[in-house]
């Protein structure tokens, strides 16, 4: 069977132009969104002594040799985090961070090894004004791509709608007929058994050895998520706190975290976090990622100790990734990541 032709020949590339031109202006458009709201546009450092500490975010490892022979362990980041928060911890305010990012075990239609992630943070912000920049940022990228709807795979979505904002237990009920909250105590911690009946009842798999984040994920990716994003955008808000990553519990409700999703036609396009600032608890927090990664994948990450010192003089703030090739997409058209790439990394032939 033949293989395709390389991007980089030129009748590839001509049918490839006009969703890379696209980017470009979409881009510009950013820079200067986020110029008009005094945000300092930054550059991180790709090299990184930890990549990050997710269970199921897989880096690339590398290492640096000194002159004298010496070898340091580093990774290229699976993202600009740890470093934007520690801008913040050193005084920036609002920041903005265009990065190459990298993720291990990734490729098809919606991932890309290397991809370029969209950050901004904002200190003393709460995490709903996050909401409000996604609303003006998908209308924006959509305006400026002439676009009138995005659309991904014959689903639709209007950017210029106001989002729908649910949270994750409104959408567990709706979609899957299950009380998420009924599984969680309320200091945070879960119940495996509770959470399993209650998707035995509703016809949904469980295997013996599922935790009950295993079982939390199985019902959010297909149950969920394929609901999101349809006619407009949709917020999934407020994950359970066991699920909370780097967001802080809600005021209102422990059980349950300042942390949202942000979908468009079903796809994921952003994740956002009131942060956390307290350093024991995210260190809790990494330990237990890594031991699950330990468990599954047999490997770990060694955590970024500066970042958890920097956590104690971090002010108050709200953060927010976005995948933005995903957006432009979603804005031009395009129905392969690869497409949105200038110049792709090669998949090798078998």
């Amino acid at each position: 069977m033949p293989h395709a032709s390389p991007w980089w020949t030129p009748d590839v590339h001509a049918d490839r132009r006009p969703f890379l031109i696209g980017r470009n202006r979409i881009q510009s458009a950013l820079r200067r969104f986020f110029a008009e709201r005094d945000f300092i546009e930054v550059d991180t450092a790709t090299l990184q002594l930890s990549p990050g500490n997710e269970a199921h975010l897989h880096a690339f490892a590398t290492q640096a040799v000194g002159h004298d022979g010496s070898v340091q362990p580093l990774y290229l980041h699976t993202s600009p985090e740890f470093a934007c928060k520690k801008l913040l911890s050193a005084g920036e305010r609002r920041i903005a961070c265009f990065a190459h990012v990298y993720r291990n075990r990734e490729r098809g239609p919606l991932h890309h090894p290397e991809f370029t992630m969209l950050e901004w943070y904002r200190a003393e912000d709460g995490y709903e004004t996050l909401m409000r920049d996604c609303a003006a940022i998908l209308a924006l990228a959509a305006e400026t791509a002439g676009a009138p709807t995005f659309s991904y795979r014959g689903r639709s979505c209007d950017p210029f709608r106001e989002p729908e904002r649910l949270s994750v237990a409104e959408a567990f009920a709706r979609f899957a007929g299950i009380d998420l909250l009924a599984s969680i105590e309320n200091d945070g911690t879960t119940d495996r058994e509770v959470l399993a009946a209650a998707m035995r009842q509703a016809g949904l798999r469980v295997a013996e050895d599922d935790t009950w984040a295993d079982l939390f994920s199985r019902v959010l990716v297909e149950k969920v998520e394929p609901n999101l994003g349809f006619g407009r955008a949709t917020i999934l808000d407020e994950y359970p706190v066991a699920e909370a990553a780097l967001a802080r519990p809600t005021p209102r409700d422990l059980r349950v975290a300042e942390r949202f999703e942000l979908y468009a036609c079903g796809v994921e396009l952003a994740n956002a976090f009131g942060e956390l600032t307290d350093a024991a608890e995210q260190r809790r927090r990494f330990e237990l990622e890594m031991a699950e990664k330990a468990r599954v994948y047999g490997e770990t990450y060694p955590l970024d100790e500066d970042f958890l010192a920097a956590l104690a003089i971090m002010p108050q703030a709200s953060g927010i990734a976005l995948g933005f090739d995903r957006l432009v997409m979603l804005a031009t058209g395009a129905s392969r990541i690869d497409q949105v790439l200038w110049a792709p990394v090669a998949e090798a032939a078998i």
